[in-house]
């Protein structure tokens, strides 16, 4: 069974109703739509937003302007479903930094609706983006703040937080582990590329399960395999990252030439 056939057939035909109402009503042309949650990463709860993120181009006449014009489109949230995307100029300048929230949408394992083509030139240009340094940084900010906020300090905790943390957690040890590997979206992919102690795993499995089952985890003491893991990445990419660099003018170069490519439908 693909990814795309776990989501119920109602709430795909719906999801697929909102995206041809966007192309409709905007003059856009959507290059993919694909789901950036919890049900992506794969510890969904039964009452789970679908979270469809999409990017979009104009057509070219649209570009030749010298008015400042938006570069997203929003809906507001309805029937679970939290649908919005990016142009596609605001999209490639976001991808060569890179933006790992772009790199999260391209690699999602549901995928609502793609341009092949696009999406695997797309892909090409992710995969040259460098993208360890960047995005080092933001699951190790992601991790830390989630630790912070919701665990730290605490005597009991939301369950299902933790997964919020422990996510960012395993995606920096993935950074650190496999440095010439994409990271997966997908937790189980994730996991299956480390090597965690049995315990863990099996604990894991448990909570994915009771997750998938249940609206609401509890409350529960801290969980101190978790803690211990959570902490000891956040410390470890605190002394090793390094800086930011700017994307090169070659690859800019690229992404101007998949800009005009992708617009003029080439």
């Amino acid at each position: 069974m693909t990814a795309l056939a776990c989501v119920a057939r109602e709430p795909r035909a719906l999801i697929a109703e909102r995206l041809d109402a966007i192309e409709r009503e905007h003059d856009v042309r959507l290059l993919f739509a694909v789901e950036s949650g919890s049900r992506a990463w794969g510890f969904a709860s039964p009452d789970s937003d679908y979270d469809v993120r999409f990017v979009y181009a104009h057509p070219a006449e649209w570009y030749l302007s010298v008015d400042t014009q938006r570069d997203v489109i929003e809906l507001p949230i309805e029937d679970e479903m939290d649908i919005n995307g990016w142009e596609l100029r605001k999209a490639l300048n976001l991808l060569i930094r890179p933006n790992p929230v772009l790199l999260e949408w391209l690699r999602s394992p549901i995928v609502y609706r793609a341009d092949g083509e696009a999406m695997v030139k797309l892909l090409d240009l992710a995969e040259k983006t460098a993208h360890q340094r960047p995005c080092g940084h933001h699951y190790l900010q992601l991790c830390r703040n989630q630790y912070r906020r919701f665990i730290d300090g605490q005597e009991k905790v939301k369950l299902k937080k933790y997964f919020y943390a422990l996510r960012p957690a395993l995606a920096l040890m993935w950074l650190r582990s496999n440095p010439d590997r994409a990271l997966p979206m997908n937790l189980a992919e994730l996991r299956a590329g480390l090597d965690l102690p049995s315990g863990l795993s099996t604990f894991l499995d448990e909570m994915v399960t009771r997750k998938a089952m249940t609206h609401e985890l509890g409350d529960g003491p801290r969980l101190v395999l978790l803690d211990a893991l959570i902490e000891e990445e956040i410390a470890r990419a605190e002394q090793v990252l390094p800086e930011a660099t700017a994307p090169s003018a070659d690859l800019r170069q690229e992404a101007n030439g998949l800009f005009r490519d992708l617009v003029l439908g080439r």
